[in-house]
């Protein structure tokens, strides 16, 4: 893959989750009732992000979870034959509350249909709202997100390439050609 342009570096990055934030307290009138779960891999380290700035914000700590949705996706046959489940690990009671889904790009729609899959195997929430950095266009489900860091425009030969210093040493959102 050949590294087209930078399009969020870390301040951006950082701006955008602090919108992010503020923009669910607002709409949720607080951070009350709310648990917010990441999906893996680099959703989790946004959630924890967002769970900090809420705090700053309103001086309560969200609860936060993470979710595997390896075996709720439905290309699991094609993909792989052996999927490894990584843990899943919400340890708040999902029921009733509002559970905001959080993930790095949001493309097609389906590893957020897989994600509502395996909450709902979980507990009943009140409501789901989703929060991504990016969004890249080119859904296949009518899935969209409620809170967008950046929305992107690309093309299907283009790959999102989002780094986080948690896993990858920096933070950066980079478009590649494939």
């Amino acid at each position: 893959m050949e590294k087209k342009k930078t399009v969020l570096d870390q301040s951006a990055i950082n701006r955008a989750l602090t919108r992010i934030a503020h923009e669910i307290v607002e709409r949720n009138k607080g951070g009350e009732d709310l648990v917010l779960v990441g999906i893996k891999t680099r959703g989790v380290p946004l959630t924890k992000r967002l769970q900090e700035k809420i705090k700053q914000i309103e001086s309560i700590e969200v609860p936060y979870g993470e979710i595997d949705i390896t075996l709720y996706r439905d290309d699991l046959q094609t993909e792989q034959q052996d999927a490894e489940l990584i843990a899943t690990n919400i340890d708040e009671d999902i029921n009733n509350k509002t559970l905001i889904l959080i993930d790095d790009v949001l493309y097609t729609g389906r590893t957020v249909r897989a994600a509502m899959d395996a909450v709902m195997d979980i507990g009943r929430p009140a409501q789901i709202q989703l929060a991504v950095l990016i969004d890249r266009g080119h859904r296949e489900l009518p899935i969209r997100a409620d809170y967008v860091g950046k929305n992107i425009p690309t093309s299907k030969e283009e790959v999102i390439v989002v780094q986080l210093s948690e896993q990858d040493e920096l933070d950066e959102v980079s478009i590649y050609h494939k």
